[in-house]
């Protein structure tokens, strides 16, 4: 099985890497969350509109994951047109990322927060246009300001994108941004309206763990079945053809 195919194991493991990295998601988002939930007029802040808003919130956030996922892929496939040997580099790369990711989550090691200092000149473009919505009063406006809050500086995020590079399909690539996003909406969701229980397990250690061991043996997957077709494509370049 190619492991940057989208059938439901990889989409599984998409959604997965979302739920589990909600303790990520809590620390990065709680804040903003609240902000966003403020933002709104306090005459509106009935518990049906409210969930409108935020709901509206967290789908232009997942877009944007699935537009930078589709936009990260289309340069995937250019590299891979123009570059001999190019694509098993990038699936090498999206499996070194997803380690970094486990060991980010499982607070093993912090060194993922330097990627997303990547982002941080894109973000400082992009952010102030999300001022200009707020106060926030409508669905599509909370959108809006959703999509704009896809694009903040994210290492797990950053994570999932060199996946989408090694996908090398804008449409694959996007769909699986997608289902990494729904796996994070419990996490956000739940710091947004106050979900004390499910906030606190996932930040459990236990979770973290769990979470950063499931990564982790995914992306030995990945890179033993790489090696396993080099072997492969070794062995056929060896056996002499017949006429």
């Amino acid at each position: 099985m190619d492991p940057t195919d989208l059938s439901l194991p990889p989409l599984a493991a998409a959604f997965i890497f979302g739920l589990l990295g909600g303790a990520h998601c809590i620390g990065m988002c709680g804040g903003i969350m609240s902000a966003l939930t403020f933002a709104v007029p306090p005459s509106m802040r009935q518990p049906g509109r409210l969930a409108g808003l935020l709901l509206g919130y967290n789908l232009g956030r997942i877009t944007s994951y699935m537009i930078a996922g589709a936009l990260v892929a289309l340069l995937g496939s250019v590299l891979n047109h123009v570059l001999d040997g190019i694509a098993l580099a990038l699936r090498i790369l999206a499996a070194v990322m997803l380690v970094l990711m486990a060991l980010y989550i499982a607070n093993w090691w912090k060194g993922l927060v330097h990627v997303e200092a990547l982002g941080r000149a894109l973000w400082r473009r992009v952010e102030p246009f999300g001022r200009r919505l707020m106060p926030v009063v409508k669905v599509p406006q909370a959108f809006a300001l959703g999509s704009i809050w896809g694009w903040m500086p994210c290492g797990l995020i950053y994570s999932m994108l060199a996946w989408s590079l090694a996908v090398a399909e804008p449409l694959r690539a996007a769909t699986m941004m997608g289902a990494f996003g729904l796996g994070t909406l419990p996490a956000v969701l739940a710091t947004g309206v106050a979900a004390r229980r499910v906030s606190l397990w996932i930040r459990h250690p236990a979770t973290r763990t769990m979470a950063a061991l499931l990564i982790i043996s995914f992306a030995a997957w990945q890179l033993w079945h790489l090696q396993s077709m080099t072997g492969m494509v070794d062995m056929a370049s060896m056996t002499p053809s017949h006429h």
